[in-house]
């Protein structure tokens, strides 16, 4: 990471910047949330005393002036979030290769997400953002940030109760695969259980076990369940070397990855517990280990056009 900033002529200026606009929205913040928290901290040690009226008033006080600088520091913190992505990722895109651009307020739409059969279950909360879109080579790609819950409700004695399930949070990246397919080929991860790997496949990923295609790779099928409506075709996909680049990939990942290959396109699901290219306030830029979580992803994504072998052209379109 250090000897990419140091690669990196201009965004090393753009951190610089920036960096002195990140200071000035922490030190409002910091000055903001200190006083909400004497704020709260002057109420309790009225309560204690018995000092319900004195307590609440003196520590109301506080309180929303810590809240009038937080709401006069959001328009600068919103400015700057956005110009991280813009400015720093959209910096360190290019410099990785001209063609990547980021998109922050676009993403991939609910429809696509369905598309990629990956995710059957009803949504009923979506959001996306920050699309990055590119070519390697001969191979075009794009991925974006995914956050997809399932609206559960139930009657109990004090109303109705509502609870939401991520149905997918994480990354979902489509990449061009050369070839129209007339059919639908679903590797899942195997590591579910086998009951709920059943409920998977029925409600999830609307195979049955007659759909199963017997692989030759043991390593592959310890690691995934691969479901196709063409025993031949995801045969045809899945050769040995691509399999062998997949198990390559699923090691390499946070968590075990799904993919569809569908008509002329190939979608990977990668599960993740953060949101990736958000700006950071309480930690410098000038410390090359705050951007290094989000080079290393934007490389990790990039590489899988060749970890994957994409764009050598075994097919040509139909």
């Amino acid at each position: 990471m250090q000897n990419y900033l140091n690669d990196n002529v201009a965004l090393q200026n753009t951190i610089a910047t920036m960096e002195v606009e990140r200071k000035k929205v922490a030190a409002e913040q910091t000055k903001g949330f200190t006083f909400i928290g004497i704020g709260v901290g002057v109420a309790i040690i009225g309560l204690l005393f018995g000092l319900l009226f004195w307590a609440v008033l003196a520590g109301l006080i506080p309180v929303v002036y810590g809240g009038i600088i937080l709401y006069r520091i959001n328009d600068a913190l919103k400015a700057y979030q956005q110009a991280y992505k813009q400015n720093i990722i959209g910096e360190a895109l290019k410099f990785l290769d001209p063609s990547l651009t980021i998109s922050p307020k676009e993403g991939i739409s609910s429809d696509e997400f369905r598309y990629t059969q990956l995710f059957n279950k009803s949504i009923d909360r979506y959001k996306t953002e920050d699309l990055v879109s590119g070519k390697a080579d001969k191979t075009s790609f794009y991925f974006a940030e995914v956050h997809a819950e399932h609206k559960t409700e139930r009657q109990t004695n004090k109303g109705t109760e509502t609870s939401w399930s991520d149905i997918f949070k994480g990354i979902i990246f489509v990449a061009d695969f050369n070839k129209h397919l007339s059919s639908v080929t679903i590797v899942k991860p195997k590591d579910l259980g086998n009951a709920i790997g059943s409920w998977f496949s029925k409600n999830v990923f609307s195979f049955s076990d007659r759909d199963v295609i017997q692989l030759e790779n043991p390593d592959f099928s310890r690691a995934f369940v691969t479901y196709g409506s063409n025993q031949i075709e995801s045969r045809y996909i899945l050769t040995p070397s691509m399999m062998e680049r997949i198990l390559y990939l699923n090691a390499n990942s946070e968590a075990t990855i799904s993919l569809s290959f569908i008509e002329s396109r190939m979608y990977i699901a990668f599960p993740l517990d953060r949101n990736c290219f958000d700006a950071p306030i309480f930690e410098s830029l000038l410390n090359p280990a705050t951007l290094n979580t989000d080079i290393n992803t934007i490389r990790f994504m990039y590489d899988i056009v060749k970890e994957l072998d994409l764009n050598t052209r075994i097919w040509g379109k139909a």
